[in-house]
């Protein structure tokens, strides 16, 4: 796996357990969410994303987008 790979899959893993806590738990949940997706626009703008910088760190190899 690849640190794009693992981006995308963390995202998704992320957006869905903000989903799944704001209907089971409370609705502010909500907030993680909009966070991530915030994260995933802007870093396509401008090619900087921190989860990737510090999967960069631990030693993962790159793809495409990282």
């Amino acid at each position: 796996m690849n640190i794009d790979q693992t981006i995308f899959a963390f995202a998704g893993a992320m957006i869905l357990a903000s989903l799944l806590l704001s209907w089971l738990h409370n609705s502010n949940w909500i907030w993680l969410a909009a966070f991530v997706g915030i994260n995933m626009l802007q870093s396509s703008f401008t090619g900087f994303c921190p989860a990737a910088t510090l999967l960069k760190k631990m030693g993962m190899k790159p793809g495409n987008a990282f």
